[in-house]
């Protein structure tokens, strides 16, 4: 179990090795997610990592080639995992080490492990091969996959005390959440169409003439594409917008975080404004360089000071 010392984070040699792996995990496979939590204390962004872990592992499963019944198994025997740490049953010498940094971040802070259930039943829905005929369909997938996350990585980061209208950070964090996974939509949508999977809603898709889908670099004969892309870079630009009123009740760190973590993905969305065909070409993705200018300027507070005067502007 971890201790504090003098006001360090302690944790003991098993736990510190569990957030080791987690932490190893974390730097090779997430490339815009680790960016935002370097800029986290030890203890926070170990508790990022440990959240991660699991995520991925749930994720990897649901995008593995597994039958869909096998899918279904290894998802549910994942929350049976997650119930065991809910439970307070796993403890330092477990010998899976997500488990074991999942339930010590889980013991230091007030983590809604509830949230990961909602990533496994939206895992579940991909495993199903749900489609989305609204937006207020695709706002239920986007919430157990997204919106939760955001929900779980605020247990971690807290806000600050008497900061103003705190009882909804963590709708806010959940906006937020929903705004990051419809970008990543929009830059996977190629990608996604050839692994069968369609999540923009069908009714978007009609209204562009886009029901052919994107199985090819080219858009279907006859289709609006760029201004489907165009309305779909709105909606998110809105819920980026709505999302980032959490940014000033978080701690200048915490913050930091968010607003790397965000401004990586609202430049993605710019990339995609100025060339919706480049998603249907390849994945659209930043530079190493520029994600660490991005990451940068969520430090040294800029981003986060521009949201939060852009924020009360709107609110006068």
């Amino acid at each position: 179990m971890s201790a504090t010392v003098e006001g360090q984070f302690q944790p003991s040699a098993p736990v510190q090795a569990a957030y080791s792996y987690c932490e190893a995990v974390t730097g090779q496979q997430a490339r815009n997610f680790a960016y935002g939590i370097r800029l986290l204390p030890a203890e926070k962004r170990q508790a990022m990592s440990a959240l991660y872990a699991f995520s991925r592992r749930v994720d990897d499963i649901g995008d593995g080639t597994l039958a869909p019944e096998a899918k279904r198994e290894r998802l549910e025997a994942t929350r049976a995992l997650l119930d065991r740490v809910r439970k307070g049953e796993v403890d330092d010498d477990d010998t899976d080490p997500v488990a074991v940094a999942l339930a010590d971040s889980a013991r230091r802070f007030p983590i809604p492990l509830g949230g990961l259930d909602e990533l496994i039943d939206g895992v579940l829905m991909d495993v199903r091969g749900a489609t989305y005929e609204s937006w207020d369909d695709l706002k239920i997938y986007c919430r157990c996959v997204a919106g939760a996350i955001g929900r779980l990585s605020l247990g971690v980061f807290g806000t600050q005390p008497g900061a103003q209208g705190a009882d909804r950070a963590g709708e806010y964090a959940d906006t937020l959440g929903l705004a990051l996974q419809l970008t990543n939509i929009l830059r996977d949508v190629r990608e996604d169409a050839l692994n069968g999977r369609t999540y923009l809603p069908a009714d978007d898709l009609a209204k562009f003439g886009c029901g052919e889908g994107f199985g090819s670099e080219t858009p279907p004969p006859g289709a609006d594409f760029a201004g489907l892309v165009h309305f779909e870079v709105r909606r998110a630009r809105a819920l980026f917008a709505e999302g980032y009123r959490l940014l000033p009740m978080l701690d200048r760190r915490s913050g930091a975080c968010v607003a790397a973590m965000a401004g990586i993905y609202r430049r993605l969305l710019d990339r995609i404004e100025r060339d919706p065909e480049a998603v249907l070409r390849g994945r659209v993705s930043l530079p190493g360089r520029e994600k660490a200018y991005v990451a940068v300027r969520g430090l040294s507070g800029l981003d986060t000071r521009h949201i939060a005067r852009r924020t009360v502007r709107r609110r006068a």
